[in-house]
């Protein structure tokens, strides 16, 4: 009797300011739905545990990879590697009292990689997300809301969009503050040769205690797009993209 192969997944949570524990037992919880997948976890870009890996996922805020762990990553998908990133992977922020929050530019190698950088969100809120031309992770998923944190993103050119949101208006706590009406995007694609980044920037969580030291004690307990029904079918069907598995569920 013969099986599929063992595929290696590298999942990689850490950071400020988000319930990291909250997204890593999540995921991991997906991740366990797939027979064949087995997880290692880092909360750092590891380039060994990078090196080993046939898939990555990654749900981190602020977190960025040093040359030895970027050189890690180009091989990786140099090699074919699919690298699922969720939410806030795509983040640099410098916090300073009362000052508004300060999002320097990511390395420039990193940026290339990732393809998009977050600058700004309002308050958490409801928006509506939409799906963009038709694809194999989004059929069956037509136009929905979330209550979550609605990414405002600075995007290279090469991205496949497959979800994108609207968004008008000023964001008080960010540097970046006014925007004018444009889309940005909730989901896309983005081709490394062989290899491929799927970002997908849903999934805020925070709990009480986790904007130390900003504040002692968050007033609110937030998990964003993690109950809804859509979100849990993107990171299920981001997982089999990940694994070179289809069609999708």
């Amino acid at each position: 009797m013969s099986f599929p192969p063992r595929c290696n997944a590298l999942l990689i949570v850490g950071g400020p300011f988000h319930d990291m524990d909250h997204a890593r037992h999540s995921l991991l919880g997906y991740m366990g739905e797939q027979e064949r997948l087995r997880a290692t976890v880092r909360d750092v870009y590891d380039p060994d545990a990078i090196a080993a890996a046939d898939v990555i996922v990654t749900y981190t805020c602020n977190l960025i990879p040093d040359e030895s762990g970027l050189d890690a990553l180009d091989g990786f998908l140099a090699r074919g590697g699919r690298w699922f990133a969720l939410h806030g992977t795509n983040s640099r922020m410098v916090l300073s009292g009362d000052d508004p929050v300060v999002c320097p530019p990511l390395p420039k190698r990193f940026l290339d990689l990732l393809g998009s950088q977050f600058a700004a969100h309002p308050a958490p809120g409801r928006y509506k997300v939409k799906p963009v031309g038709q694809d194999a992770l989004t059929v069956g998923i037509g136009t929905f809301f979330v209550e979550d944190e609605q990414y405002l993103q600075h995007h290279l050119p090469g991205n496949e969009v497959l979800l994108a949101t609207v968004f008008e208006g000023e964001t008080p706590l960010f540097e970046t503050r006014d925007w004018p009406r444009s889309e940005h995007q909730v989901m896309y694609r983005r081709a490394h040769g062989d290899g491929a980044v799927l970002y997908l920037t849903l999934g805020h969580t925070r709990g009480r205690y986790d904007m130390q030291p900003v504040t002692e004690f968050y007033p609110f307990v937030e998990r964003g797009s993690w109950p809804h029904p859509e979100f849990q079918k993107l990171i299920r069907r981001g997982l089999c993209w990940a694994m070179k598995e289809e069609p999708f569920v």
